[in-house]
């Protein structure tokens, strides 16, 4: 057949796609993730203005991700049934309000509502744009550009660790709120209204060839699918709440460290934020090249659970390294904590792959929303727990005890995650697998 002939032969069909929505899609969420981190760099300074302990700041670093589970499975179900592009270039507009008033705020309980609907605006964002690039994606393509779009998670970290640290030494960190949330309105919301369209049918900058080849390969994916599972079904399976443990697990250290490696760096250098912005940017850098080094192998050996395992193992084994290095022997401190930063992000693709193949596709969307909604409350309990341990102890020594073991935890579990199918699921499609 003339359609499954073309969706064989992608390597003559034009890439705008490729070069147009990937670009735009990885700005608008670095932008919004340095929204949702940048108050890292803010912590020293709102202490004292506002007089709140660490253990305040904690709780105002979490309090976003308990905000961001209220549209992650309402937004992916507005983007495919109403339009990703107007869902996300609204939400883009509130979050830049919410981002540019957390530089307004003139006590703790503000600051705690205007982050609480932070989370709230950018929750529907991930899930919405997973949506978009399926639209755009056959199947035997998507693994790939979900990919390179994830790498924004740790390019956002390396623009954001500089920019914040520069801007807090050039202003303050009511300032570092107000120029970060202009960025929004400047950068993210005139690239998606101008460049994003929903379907290949609406994107008039789209080459005939390209467009014939991506419509004819969707529906192939769509007469392939099988018969549909029911939702309940699946989120009553013990697999599905596997998976949300370990992601759970995963963002309790991950965001544990990512929120508070600022004020790690500042304690072991003894240096402005300008320098540790600077100094901050080298784990994500470790962390980019073992996010594609661990996604390449595991793609090649299949075993994707014994990859995040140990990912998750290395992120747990250098974070204890560098707080036993500690100020004494500081360049140590530093390497481990850029280890273990870049563990704490290699997991994500053989973790999503996993996922992806263990669940059946007729339902996958859905419970991989689930999974990073309820994963993402981790993000809450790290930082927060995080805080109040340093309020107490006076050092980061049982914070990071806390991280390291939340991280190696979810490695454990992970193992225990079979390829298998649990009873009355329907097989992944085998493309998805890759």
């Amino acid at each position: 057949m003339a359609s499954a002939t073309t969706a064989r032969t992608p390597d003559v069909i034009p890439n705008g796609r490729w070069l147009r929505l990937i670009p735009v899609a990885m700005i608008v969420y670095i932008i919004s993730f340095m929204d949702r981190t940048n108050i890292s760099y803010a912590f020293a300074g709102m202490g004292k203005d506002l007089g709140i302990d660490k253990g305040a700041q904690g709780l105002v670093g979490g309090i976003f991700f308990v905000g961001y589970i209220f549209l992650q499975i309402p937004g992916g179900i507005l983007a495919e049934r109403w339009s990703a592009k107007k869902f996300i270039g609204i939400m883009i507009l509130i979050w830049g309000a919410m981002a540019m008033l957390e530089g307004f705020v003139q006590n703790f309980t503000q600051l705690l509502i205007v982050r609480f609907l932070l989370g709230v605006a950018e929750g529907g964002v991930w899930p919405a744009t997973l949506v978009l690039l399926s639209h755009w994606f056959p199947s035997g393509e998507r693994a790939r550009a979900y990919a390179f779009w994830m790498v924004n998670l740790a390019l956002s970290s390396i623009i954001t660790q500089p920019v914040s640290g520069a801007i807090v030494a050039a202003t303050s960190w009511r300032g570092l709120f107000i120029v970060e949330g202009c960025l929004p309105f400047i950068i993210a919301a005139p690239l998606w209204w101008s460049l994003i369209a929903d379907r290949p049918a609406k994107a008039a900058w789209l080459a005939p060839a390209e467009r014939t080849y991506i419509e004819d390969a969707l529906a192939a994916d769509r007469a392939s699918e099988p018969a549909p599972t029911s939702m309940g079904q699946a989120l009553r399976s013990s697999l599905v709440w596997k998976f949300i443990a370990v992601y759970f697990l995963i963002q309790v250290g991950f965001y544990g460290l990512n929120l508070w490696l600022p004020t790690l760096i500042r304690d072991l250098t003894q240096q402005g934020f300008g320098i540790v912005g600077l100094i901050a940017a080298v784990p994500y850098l470790v962390a980019v090249a073992a996010l594609s080094i661990n996604g390449i192998w595991a793609d090649r050996t299949r075993q994707y659970r014994w990859h995040v395992f140990g990912a998750l193992t290395i992120a747990a084994v250098f974070l204890v390294v560098s707080v036993l290095a500690g100020t004494s022997m500081v360049w140590l401190a530093i390497a481990g904590v850029s280890l273990a930063m870049g563990g704490a992000l290699a997991y994500d693709g053989p973790f999503w792959a996993a996922a992806s193949r263990a669940l059946p596709a007729a339902v996958a969307g859905g419970a991989m929303g689930l999974i990073n909604a309820l994963g993402n409350l981790g993000g809450f309990f790290g930082p927060t727990i995080g805080g109040y341990l340093q309020q107490t102890s006076g050092n980061f020594t049982s914070t990071a005890a806390l991280l390291a073991g939340s991280l190696f935890l979810a490695g454990l579990v992970m193992l225990t995650i079979k390829g298998t199918q649990p009873r009355g699921f329907a097989p992944a499609r085998t493309a998805e697998m890759s």
